[in-house]
């Protein structure tokens, strides 16, 4: 069988094989529920679906047992940090779930598909906006079914079966091993592929109120890219990732709503914040009158002064160790606030390589000296395999 014939002979059922089982929430959980659930059960992600199977209702029509979105803690951080939460953040975590995967204008980050689907209609699912696919597993029925029902949190079964998701990571891995059949393209220089975005770019100084990047920062979990630190001359010296933001405790919401872009780089990068900015941000609290989030700063000393609450992933976006450290996360994970950078002459396939050993979707693209020009997706990338495919008649 030739390369390309072997590449689609696969079903999206092949890349799923040893997957986990996705978590769940039901999308009648609050807020709070979400970020108990998120740090007990060791998740980067969790999936918000339809159906509330806490009603211990054993009937679920399927066309009501859907995935509809997916939570992180990144997402409560933001909602968290945003200036009407501030001042009461206990109130604000009894809010319905729904103020998290509520997006304007409406983007299907998350999608349904069959296991038998092909690799082309996963790429264009993709190209619509989707982040994660959402792809059944084997069915269970019985004994299995009622065990399942009996946690609402740690729910896998949906419509009798259990679904894992897909990722852009997953399907740009894929690629990868097959990279030969896409050789007149994927040694290129990226800037002969026109897949440079240089328009929406995320980007704030190293001065700017970190308050201010939050509408970026929640951006860019969205675009699943991140939000570039700048100096005066327009060169990256760092980022604020939502890969590192997406390990720390809820309380770095503070640390946003005080610091500048800059500190905040420093309060999250690896090995977590200085005594010295963390007593900034208590001071800077007490100033604004934020008591609801000093309390919190307290909480997350006292677990981080005993033992690190450390739980393994099993999601495949981050698939790393977590310990909900203040403001920092578990050893284990090294990425740092440094920014991933390529150049214009890099080749696709080097870039590819780039953003898989550091488990992001995106790099960075600057000039010879450091200027930023742009940035490279997955999603970018994507648009380039799809041409080639129609190219090769793979409609």
């Amino acid at each position: 069988m030739s390369p390309t014939r072997n590449l689609f002979s696969h079903e999206v059922a092949d890349l799923c094989i040893g997957k986990p089982a996705l978590k769940s929430l039901s999308v009648a959980a609050t807020v709070g529920e979400a970020l108990s659930a998120l740090k007990r059960l060791g998740e980067t992600f969790l999936s918000v679906w339809s159906c509330n199977h806490s009603e211990k209702n054993d009937v679920v029509a399927e066309e009501e047992c859907r995935c509809v979105g997916k939570v992180c803690m990144l997402d409560v951080i933001v909602y968290l940090g945003k200036e009407e939460n501030l001042s009461s953040p206990a109130k604000a975590l009894e809010a319905p779930i729904e103020v998290l995967i509520r997006r304007e204008p409406a983007i299907c980050l998350v999608r349904h598909l069959e296991p038998h689907a092909s690799l082309v209609e996963a790429i264009d699912l993709i190209l619509e906006g989707a982040q994660n696919l959402v792809i059944p597993l084997e069915r269970y029925t019985g004994s299995r079914k009622k065990l399942l029902h009996s946690n609402s949190f740690n729910l896998t079964l949906h419509n009798n079966r259990e679904y894992c998701w897909l990722t852009q990571e997953d399907v740009i891995r894929y690629l990868l091993n097959s990279i030969g059949v896409f050789s007149h393209v994927s040694n290129n220089p990226i800037n002969t592929l026109q897949i440079i975005d240089s328009k929406n770019m995320l980007a704030v100084h190293y001065d700017d109120p970190a308050s201010a990047a939050l509408p970026l920062i929640s951006q860019s979990l969205v675009q699943q890219t991140s939000v570039a630190i700048l100096d005066g001359e327009g060169r990256v010296i760092g980022e604020i990732s939502p890969y590192t933001l997406n390990t720390c405790h809820e309380s770095v919401a503070a640390a946003i709503a005080t610091l500048s872009a800059g500190e905040l780089m420093a309060y999250i990068d690896c090995g977590g914040p200085t005594d010295d900015l963390v007593q900034m941000v208590k001071d800077r609290l007490q100033e604004k009158k934020y008591e609801g989030f000093l309390e919190l700063m307290e909480e997350d000393f006292t677990l981080s002064s005993s033992s690190s609450i450390c739980s393994t992933s099993s999601d495949e976006e981050f698939g790393q160790g977590r310990s909900w450290r203040l403001g920092g996360y578990s050893a284990r994970l090294v990425r740092r606030s440094e920014a991933i950078v390529c150049y214009p002459w890099s080749s696709l396939v080097a870039v590819m390589v780039q953003a898989l050993s550091h488990r992001v979707s995106y790099v960075w693209v600057a000039d010879e000296d450091g200027t930023l020009s742009g940035i490279i997706t997955f999603a970018s990338m994507f648009k380039v395999f799809r041409d080639r495919l129609r190219f090769m008649g793979y409609a």
